[in-house]
């Protein structure tokens, strides 16, 4: 579970940005309220999990040239003011290349357009539910939220519609928002 430090003080964008810059060894988030999120560091299964599916979605996006694939360390800064790190993400090439390259050498103030969130044991289900529904709220386009723990795969879309799927060994598709990918999410669980 994530420690969540009450700010009495809000902080700007750039001084989060370089707060997180001075303590770099340390993962922050933080909330639209101006409180910071500490994350803990994954567990090796979940960090080689992510990264299967970010290796995927970086193969799709390279042969189509459509958008840009972030890691879980890119922070975004959301229309309602929270900077979050997807596990995974992806922003369409339009709204990347919109951005000046000052925005981008900080926590980009873009949503992406599609996310993944990934449970690890340290995570609880109705926060990480709760950062699903925020990413939609600020133009999200379609989200996996993925427990490997209850077997479930919770998936979003911007019409505020959500299917959960009671086992993980399914075929994932990208819909419209990522035309042509598809993700045999049970050939990637060991």
């Amino acid at each position: 579970m994530p420690v969540t430090l009450k700010m009495g003080e809000l902080m700007s964008e750039d001084e989060f940005f370089q707060f997180c810059q001075m303590n770099d060894t340390l993962e922050f988030e933080r909330d639209s309220n101006g409180n910071i999120i500490v994350m803990s560091p994954t567990g090796s299964f979940t960090g080689n999990f992510n990264s299967r599916i970010s290796g995927y979605l970086f193969i799709w996006n390279e042969s189509t040239g459509l958008g840009e694939v972030f890691d879980s360390s890119a922070g975004f800064t959301l229309p309602n003011g929270a900077v979050r790190s997807p596990d995974v993400s992806w922003i369409k090439e339009e709204k990347w290349a919109a951005l000046s390259q000052a925005d981008k050498e900080k926590f980009a103030p873009v949503c992406p357009d599609f996310v993944v969130e990934i449970r690890s044991k340290s995570d609880d289900i109705k926060y990480l539910q709760n950062k699903m529904g925020e990413y939609i709220d600020n133009g999200t386009q379609l989200g996996w939220l993925i427990d490997r723990f209850d077997n479930k795969v919770y998936i979003y879309s911007s019409r505020k519609t959500m299917f959960v799927h009671d086992t993980l060994h399914l075929q994932l598709s990208g819909e419209e928002v990522l035309p042509g990918f598809e993700l045999d999410l049970g050939a990637l669980i060991k």
